[in-house]
């Protein structure tokens, strides 16, 4: 299966990474053969890739950095790189690829220490494919500090290395950096393709992946969760809820602790899944075995220290993920009943609760939706800032109750 098959609905995309990667193989070839390079070329040292949550951002990176590390014998004779099979392709896609370093992060930004270890990375040259590839499929959570020291590597970059940035908009990355980055701004993909991705790809059911596709409005990864996993469907079913709800200050509280509480759960399940494996590999590593009683070793406070800290970041961000994807659900309802009230064409995401759309579509006017939504905005925006979220979710609730 070519790597191309998985990006969704971003046909332009897909064509311009494809051509780049004919380029660069032949730069590659010519390199490796001692004569001159092809004279006008796609390729170049860094990419940022924007566009919505669920387009596939990252799975675009991914599928570019498989095909640059193509070694299909087909390529000689006149094929595209990205074949899917070859070794350089199928150790891209599964992650263990020496030359490609996919770098992700559970935390609420990356640091100067991160990204000082990923310039150096950057520096060396490949040991085994065509290229050395840095996937930072989180660019938009960059410090400053971080940015600049990335920015030098960008500005400077080795002669066989490949930065693939990855972020929601161009605005989320400073400017310096995506002024030296060619841009591909990806889709939200529609919602038939996206279906038909989890049919073909995930064995879903076709009434099930459709279904799933249209409440996430082309949301890949959301629709295959929400697809496949009942307690998702359960927490949005939860979630929609909330607007029937609200009619007084009590009920508005009252959901808006719910909200904080359920975002908390999946924090803390995070957390029992991953932090004990992580403490007991760590403490095994560094010397606290059966034989010492369980004792840590002197001098080795500091690294758990530094290990408890990253555990609590990535709780934080847990639970502000899941926040995020309730108050998108919210917004999501919300929409719908502006398309209700405006006689719009677009199609219905909520089918499932077109009753309780219908209600709150009559018993409101565009304005006052519209003004719910910017409420959602604004609580999504405050948590951004490190605002309580209990504090930003019952702001929000108060503002969505009716009257």
């Amino acid at each position: 299966m070519p790597v191309w098959d998985d990006l969704v609905g971003q046909e332009r995309v897909q064509t311009q990474l494809a051509a780049a990667a004919v380029d660069a193989d032949a730069l590659v070839t010519a390199i490796e053969a001692g004569t001159p390079p092809p004279a006008a070329s796609k390729m170049t040292h860094a990419w940022l890739f924007t566009g919505p949550p669920g387009s596939g951002r990252s799975t675009a990176a991914r599928a570019f950095a498989a095909a640059l590390q193509c070694t299909s014998p087909d390529r000689a004779l006149g094929g595209e790189p990205g074949c899917g099979f070859c070794d350089g392709c199928h150790t891209t896609v599964i992650g263990t690829h020496a030359d490609v370093e996919i770098v992700r992060t559970d935390q609420l930004s990356i640091g100067v220490k991160d990204t000082r270890a990923l310039v150096r990375r950057a520096q060396l040259s490949p040991a085994v494919g065509r290229w050395q590839v840095i996937v930072l499929e989180d660019a938009d959570r960059l410090t400053e500090g971080a940015g600049n020291v990335l920015l030098k590597a960008v500005e400077e970059p080795a002669p066989r290395t490949v930065w693939l940035l990855c972020a929601p908009s161009l605005e989320d990355v400073l400017p310096t950096i995506r002024s030296r980055c060619r841009h591909l701004s990806l889709r939200t993909p529609p919602v038939s393709a996206v279906a038909e991705v989890l049919v073909r790809r995930d064995g879903i059911e076709p009434d099930v992946a459709q279904a799933a596709a249209r409440a996430t409005q082309g949301h890949i990864g959301r629709a295959r969760r929400l697809a496949t996993d009942g307690a998702a469907r359960s927490r949005r079913a939860t979630v929609l809820k909330l607007p029937m709800r609200v009619t007084d200050v009590g009920d508005c509280l009252k959901a808006a602790q719910e909200l904080v509480d359920a975002a908390a759960e999946d924090a803390k399940q995070v957390a029992e899944e991953v932090d004990t494996k992580e403490t007991e590999e760590l403490r095994a590593a560094l010397g606290a075995g059966a034989g010492t009683g369980g004792r840590m070793p002197r001098g080795t406070a500091g690294v758990m220290k530094e290990l408890e800290d990253r555990q609590k970041r990535r709780r934080t961000r847990t639970q502000r993920d899941s926040l995020d994807l309730a108050l998108t659900d919210l917004t999501g309802f919300y929409r719908d009943v502006l398309a209700l009230q405006l006689g719009s064409s677009l199609a219905i995401a909520n089918e499932e609760i077109r009753p309780d759309l219908d209600r709150i579509a009559r018993e409101s006017g565009p304005e006052r939706t519209l003004r719910r939504i910017e409420a959602i905005i604004a609580c999504r925006q405050a948590l951004d800032r490190n605002v309580s979220p209990l504090l930003a979710v019952e702001a929000m609730t108060m503002s969505l109750r009716a009257g």
